[in-house]
């Protein structure tokens, strides 16, 4: 398993009308052994930052991040051979017509014999239940079924990281549990970001993002109660009733 390593790193991006870049992630340095982590957070905190440090797709700022020695900005095509990525929006990564042209082309580098090819893709369809699906327009695919597709595309090749940002967001309850059963039998190491706190609870280590910050990076119980918590006090008094004074001065600081 490739060691991911992140020193030191900042990412901040310039806005325009304003002097200052933007801060999308704070200072961090993390080391990244286990077989499954999890990033939890609320919308715009940084979790997809945070993950898209990991195959090249953002470059830091500040510090460096690699993976198996290899720094994800000098040497990003061997670093995106090693870690495959999963999109939330599979649209963002289907770019052929049907299923089976999809997966097929994931194969084009590593199985030149287009027979053999053929055969591995509908090999990689039949373990996700996509076989049958696999000539249809993905246009015609429910959102599910294009995640699915989406995450069958990138195992194709067999990376030795796998990053998912946010892969239960469009699956129903059946397509979710086989979503689960899918990672916890894979042997690349699994990262990934999700608002599926059950799906959390799965994972060796979760680390909880707040306003580009890890706040919190431990074992997953302990983790979701910390994100329950901080969510809770983000929360606006309920209507009616008048925020106790710690909250109020929070809210203006």
């Amino acid at each position: 398993m490739s060691s991911i390593i992140l020193d030191r790193v900042a990412v901040r991006v310039a806005v325009d009308g304003h002097a200052a870049p933007k801060t999308l992630l704070e200072e961090l340095s993390l080391d990244l052994t286990e077989q499954r982590i999890g990033v939890i957070g609320a919308n715009g905190s940084g979790k997809s930052t945070l993950l898209r440090l990991l195959n090249g797709l953002v470059a830091p700022s500040t510090g460096s991040v690699t993976v198996g020695g290899r720094d994800t900005v000098r040497a990003v095509r061997d670093v995106r051979r090693r870690v495959g990525f999963v999109f939330t929006d599979p649209l963002s990564q289907l770019v052929m017509p049907t299923g089976r042209e999809d997966v097929e082309l994931s194969l084009r580098r590593s199985v030149r014999n287009a027979k053999e090819r053929r055969s591995q893709a509908e090999a990689v369809l039949d373990r996700f239940g996509l076989l049958p699906l696999a000539d249809q327009s993905i246009y015609e695919l429910s959102g599910g079924e294009r995640q699915l597709l989406a995450l069958a595309a990138v195992l194709a090749v067999e990376p030795e990281v796998l990053v998912l940002d946010e892969p239960s967001t469009l699956l129903d309850l059946r397509n979710r549990e086989l979503l689960r059963r899918t990672l916890a039998g894979l042997s690349q190491q699994v990262i990934l970001s999700t608002h599926d706190l059950e799906l959390a609870q799965d994972l060796e280590r979760v680390l909880v993002v707040d306003a580009g910050r890890v706040v919190f990076d431990g074992e997953a119980a302990a983790a979701v109660r910390h994100y329950r918590a901080l969510s809770a006090a983000a929360l606006p008094p309920a209507a009616g009733a008048s925020a106790a004074p710690g909250r109020r001065n929070l809210e203006q600081g």
